[in-house]
């Protein structure tokens, strides 16, 4: 691991984040809660890679191809991987750009339970 003081502010502007997509949830803005809950999964999975490399990606796409890297040399990292390019497909993709933000339930789902990636990624990262 590396020891930085950003990665623990990484992962707190992610549980911020995430905590403005509950509140767009619940005064029933779906769209604009799928693209916060994405944006808090991207910077956690940010802070993970920062914690386990020592580079913080820049773009979406160093993000995924940091956690593809992390994702080979640790099985561990396989299932968070695949939790990953759901919601960027489903939360960013479909919901916020496409407005497909369908089943709902599902939808809701995802962007409520963006709090447990976020728990998922601290632990791997070794900030529990």
């Amino acid at each position: 691991m590396v020891s930085t003081d950003r990665v623990p502010a990484i992962f707190a502007d992610a549980r911020a984040v995430h905590a403005d997509a509950l509140r767009m949830l619940e005064a029933g803005d779906i769209r604009d809660a799928a693209e916060k809950a994405w944006c808090a999964t991207k910077r956690a999975t940010d802070a993970l890679i920062l914690a386990r490399t020592g580079i913080e990606p820049e773009i979406s796409s160093d993000t995924s191809r940091g956690l593809a890297a992390l994702a080979t040399q640790d099985q561990a990292f396989r299932a968070l991987r695949r939790r990953y390019h759901a919601r960027q497909s489903t939360l960013h993709g479909d919901c916020f750009y496409l407005g497909i933000c369908e089943p709902v339930d599902e939808v809701e789902g995802r962007i409520q339970r963006t709090a447990d990636y976020i728990t998922d990624a601290e632990r791997l990262a070794g900030y529990n």
